[in-house]
């Protein structure tokens, strides 16, 4: 065969290849090889294979288009992430504004906000433990903000964390009948972390107390980490006043590590800012 008569053949062999869907404008054929090379690249379309006496090229994947399908594959896998953290979030945060509490909107000024960093890049060995938190302290000094930011660094790890209040459970249990509250709390220790918010705002009777110390027990139980914001005085949890009391700091106690928090009230300093900031919007 002619010079020309193979420049036509590897012409006619491209062209083919092209119409077939293997080959894109701008990929030829090596000279050396006869292999399908990538025009963007310069690497293999094609691969020879030689079974049964008989030598075949089948179609591979070049090096540009493999880079691009890991790219898409990671792609897939950062939305399907994305979209698991808003499935977590959706389900795990009780309050829309716990949606706002993440360490990217955190003063790191804020005295206690090292713990809040610290439990979350050492979470592995506090759940390995069953170990959570205890806030305590003044109205407005950043418990629930710093137990929101928590419970969203922990979400966006992929690690399911349920934010909730002690209202909210005692709302939840008390529409739902007394053979159906087992299973309730039971269903709370599929969360790896539980966040209850506000212990010591509910009513001092008999059935709260009861079932404050269900939802506690349940947890301890499990051996699984939970994190509780109060405005009780330590001193206070120490020395409860009566045996109802008691049994639920006890829990709560062994199973937590204090944290107090005091001086600047921050729920007050950020609506003072808000304020001066919307008076400025104002006036501008």
């Amino acid at each position: 065969m002619s010079g020309t008569d193979m420049q036509a053949a590897v012409t006619d062999m491209l062209a083919g290849l092209i119409q077939e869907g293997i080959a894109d404008s701008g990929d030829y054929i090596d000279a050396d090889t006869g292999l399908l090379m990538c025009g963007k690249c310069q690497s293999k379309k094609q691969t020879v294979v030689r079974l049964m006496g008989r030598t075949m090229k089948p179609s591979c994947l070049c090096r540009c288009r493999s880079e691009e399908l890991e790219k898409e594959e990671q792609k897939r896998k950062d939305k399907e992430l994305m979209e698991g953290i808003s499935r977590l979030k959706s389900a795990g945060l009780q309050d829309r504004t716990f949606f706002g509490y993440t360490f990217a909107n955190c003063d790191e000024a804020h005295p206690c906000a090292g713990y809040a960093y610290r439990y979350v890049g050492h979470f592995a060995e506090f759940q390995k433990n069953g170990q959570g938190l205890l806030f305590w302290g003044d109205v407005g000094t950043g418990k629930t903000f710093l137990a929101g930011c928590i419970a969203n660094a922990l979400m966006e790890k992929n690690i399911p964390v349920l934010m909730t209040s002690f209202p909210k459970l005692l709302n939840a249990l008390g529409g739902i009948y007394s053979g159906e509250k087992n299973e309730y709390l039971k269903s709370l220790n599929r969360y790896q972390l539980l966040i209850i918010d506000d212990l010591g705002v509910e009513r001092d009777t008999p059935y709260v107390l009861e079932t404050v110390y269900l939802v506690i027990d349940e947890r301890y139980k499990s051996g699984k980490p939970f994190i509780i914001t109060t405005n009780l005085s330590l001193e206070k949890l120490q020395n409860p006043a009566d045996l109802e009391h008691g049994r639920i700091y006890d829990r709560i106690m062994e199973r937590c590590i204090p944290v107090a928090f005091s001086g600047k009230n921050y729920r007050t300093g950020k609506g003072r800012a808000n304020m001066e900031s919307a008076s400025g919007i104002l006036k501008a």
